[in-house]
């Protein structure tokens, strides 16, 4: 059996298996053709829409490879009011969107109670739509608040598994076993649960990916989110060279294979560094777009990287823009919640 049948079959593979497919572009193709065949199993042709709305690009942590990190005084700062967000919602619900993402640097001047508050609001207003928040690292009791108040789901990526890795990538004030023990706290308390990484982050190895993948088994999480690290010019990694995009599709098709169950995006990173890396990401295994809700004149403002893709086209232009990619990549993008599926592992 070769490995890529073996993984397909076992959803598992041993860690000297995966060293062999994650270095190496000759399983490529069979990888693609088989996690596609499985994302068709379970989820078909269906690709589901996330409605982004970034609603605050002001962050206390100064990790090394972000954009918008405490200490980037280049950085044009912006909060939107609880009106504009909920406005970004009207609009987003009139074009179809049933799934709303919350996302923001980690923010403190939004308390507790105003992100409840945001989160309530929405739900009342639109009580067939998911709100996801992705907002960092909270207490439970703060997590609780927010799963109470509405919240169906939560986006944390752990980024990297290995806590050396995670130690040259952030700051002091920051831990590996704090950043896991929120997603398994987020677990608990009955949220679906995102994380992912970066792939091609400085410092990685395939043994990082490795352990990535084993962690990812360990979390079962309802979503997975990788995309391909990218530069920015005003952090300590500005020259550092971008990630690979073979190498994380590749990984987006190991991902449908190992978790055949889990929503995967085709991320907007992909799309910057290939401008057609978001169909490439759907015909690896993904099933979940993201076209940005938030304002226009904010947009170019939420730079975690360079170059960032669509920054300057209405909510609409977004909308159309993707569903016509979606549509030239052989799927279809549908107006749904999007749960995940019940999980198989």
């Amino acid at each position: 059996m070769s490995i890529v049948n073996k993984l397909e079959t076992e959803c598992d593979l041993s860690d000297s298996d995966l060293k062999a497919l994650l270095e190496t572009d000759i399983y490529d193709d069979k990888l693609k053709v088989s996690a596609d065949k499985v994302r068709q199993k379970f989820y078909g042709k269906d690709v589901y829409l996330r409605g982004l709305i970034e609603f605050t690009n002001h962050c206390k942590n100064n990790c090394l490879y972000c954009g918008i990190r405490a200490d980037n005084k280049n950085c044009e700062r912006y909060r939107l009011s609880k009106g504009e967000i909920f406005s970004c919602c009207r609009e987003g619900y009139e074009l179809g969107f049933r799934t709303f993402v919350l996302q923001g640097g980690e923010d403190l001047s939004y308390s507790d109670k105003d992100i409840c508050e945001i989160v309530s609001n929405v739900k009342a207003a639109y009580p067939d739509c998911a709100v996801t928040l992705s907002i960092g690292e909270r207490s439970k009791q703060s997590y609780i608040d927010y799963f109470n108040a509405g919240t169906d789901r939560y986006l944390l990526r752990h980024e990297t598994a290995n806590e050396e890795h995670y130690k040259r990538l952030h700051p002091s004030s920051m831990s590996s076993d704090n950043r896991k023990r929120c997603l398994f706290d987020l677990k608990e308390i009955g949220y679906q649960v995102g994380s992912g990484f970066m792939v091609g982050s400085p410092f990685q190895t395939t043994e990082c990916l490795i352990e990535d993948l084993r962690f990812l088994q360990v979390l079962e999480p309802d979503m997975i989110g990788i995309g391909p690290f990218i530069s920015h010019k005003h952090t300590p990694f500005k020259n550092y060279k971008n990630g690979s995009i073979s190498l994380t599709l590749r990984l987006i098709s190991v991902l449908r294979l190992m978790f055949p169950k889990a929503l995967i995006p085709a991320t907007t990173a992909l799309g910057t560094l290939h401008p057609r890396g978001r169909e490439m990401g759907l015909a690896c295994g993904a099933n979940v777009v993201m076209p940005n809700l938030s304002p226009v004149s904010v947009r170019n403002k939420y730079a975690i990287y360079d170059n960032k893709i669509c920054t300057g086209e209405e909510s609409a232009q977004c909308r159309t823009c993707l569903e016509r990619r979606v549509n030239s990549a052989g799927y279809k993008v549908v107006t749904d919640r999007g749960d995940a599926k019940t999980r198989l592992y």
